[in-house]
């Protein structure tokens, strides 16, 4: 068999993301040799349903001849350019229409999620200094936030796994109370919730907004501890807070911008604008590494200064690449040339309706937004949700729960057929599993 043959020699050689290498090796890994739309195929030729966007970036299936096409053309012309000193086309027809998208401008570049979490705060920081308010150098985030395993963004990520083994290098910042309905008292409604975890947020700031720089949330969706889902309400009544008390709201977009949840930004659903916008996986349709952070002018102004210590010294070698650029004005291109959020809507519809078989099960908090679905297992084994996983893989779906958490992302170019199969799939694993 031809898997094992590339199984084998990547057990010899590569060090797997997010992963306890000892019982990745007694489990196996599944190696990929092509994909298309929504399906993966491994070297022997089975096929595999996407049903995470291959970590959440996938928007519009593998092998998308729209996207391939601005790579392609871009690659004809220059591969790579710094960016310090010099531009080029991609990366300001790029800024220009995020910054129409988003109502922020002074689009700043970097490789990944947790690189634009890092320019945020550090801009944010930097900041405050330049406008001679050096105490405001504080973070607050959300209680089972994640925003990325670099240092400066596990200091406002707050999942104790990823913290622990390096709590002597990471920044103490402070959590404040997560609006995740699913911690909502019997009979309290989401919005409820959230209204009360304003109050605590106000308290808080009542008593140190002097000292704090920015809050950073993920807006609506809390994705890598469980799908945490919270009211829009939280997110309005947190803009205005911050507003009151000179505090950046950062706006972590990078798993749920670019139409995931119903909008084409998480923010629209609360009519605010944000401080900042971090932006990354779906930003390129899932095909080259690429982050940004958009700002405002009066934060872009306070470093626009004659002196350099004043500027934001930030750099990467690939800052603004031209072809990760490129395959960002694909995907662009493609939101601009279909409709896509409409089309989710009504995909997002039929998705929910299949869900209902799932009703039979041990499950409960049962939540969709937009393009995300999840619910809890309840009273169910490590061992079991591992069963469960590795059923589904055999069955040709990839899924990855996150503690009792199921969950779908799917690729929003799934149709009628897939999504049968992936939610047949599941209920299928999951009752023979338990």
């Amino acid at each position: 068999m031809k898997n094992q043959h590339y199984i084998d020699r990547s057990l010899k050689s590569l060090w797997n993301p997010c992963t306890q290498m000892k019982i990745q090796q007694a489990q196996s890994i599944i190696p990929i040799r092509r994909g298309e739309g929504v399906w993966l195929y491994d070297y022997d030729d089975k096929k595999y349903l996407d049903a995470i966007s291959s970590w959440w970036v996938n928007l519009f299936g593998h092998n998308q001849s729209e996207i391939k096409k601005f790579i392609t053309d871009q690659l004809d012309l220059v591969e790579h350019i710094m960016l310090a000193g010099l531009t080029h086309e991609p990366a300001i027809n790029l800024s220009e229409k995020l910054s129409t998208l988003t109502n922020l401008g002074h689009a700043f570049y970097g490789s990944d999620g947790s690189n634009a979490i890092e320019i945020a705060i550090k801009m944010s920081v930097h900041y405050w200094k330049n406008k001679s308010q050096p105490k405001k150098n504080k973070i607050i985030y959300l209680e089972n936030s994640y925003h990325g395993e670099t240092l400066g963004a596990l200091s406002v990520t707050d999942i104790k796994l990823f913290r622990k083994n390096y709590a002597s290098l990471i920044k103490k910042n402070n959590p404040i109370k997560t609006p995740d309905w699913r911690y909502a008292d019997k009979g309290e409604t989401a919005e409820s919730y959230a209204l009360r975890c304003i109050r605590d947020l106000e308290i808080y700031l009542q008593e140190n907004h002097q000292y704090i720089a920015a809050f950073i949330l993920e807006p609506l969706v809390q994705c890598a501890t469980g799908m945490g889902m919270y009211h829009s309400v939280y997110l309005r009544k947190a803009r205005e807070l911050c507003t009151q008390y000179e505090i950046h709201l950062i706006d972590d977009e990078i798993a749920v911008g670019f139409g995931r949840t119903g909008k084409m930004f998480a923010f629209e659903h609360a009519n605010i604008k944000p401080d900042f916008i971090c932006l990354s996986k779906g930003l390129t349709g899932g095909y080259l590494p690429l982050s940004a952070v958009l700002t405002t002018d009066e934060i872009y102004m306070a470093f626009y200064e004659n002196k350099i210590e004043k500027g934001f010294l930030h750099s990467h070698s690939y800052t603004g690449n031209p072809l990760a650029c490129s395959a960002a004005l694909g995907t662009l291109s493609y939101f601009e040339g279909h409709d896509v959020i409409n089309q989710n809507n009504k995909t997002s519809a039929y998705i929910s309706e299949r869900m209902k078989i799932l009703a039979t099960l041990p499950i409960s908090n049962a939540r969709n937004i937009g393009m995300i679905w999840a619910f809890d297992l309840e009273e169910v084994t490590k061992k079991i949700l591992k069963k469960i996983s590795m059923k589904a893989i055999d069955r040709g779906l990839l899924i990855r729960p996150i503690g009792q958490t199921i969950y779908f992302m799917p690729p929003y170019v799934i149709n009628h057929d897939e999504i049968d199969f992936m939610i047949d799939t599941t209920l299928e694993v999951i009752e023979s599993s338990l």
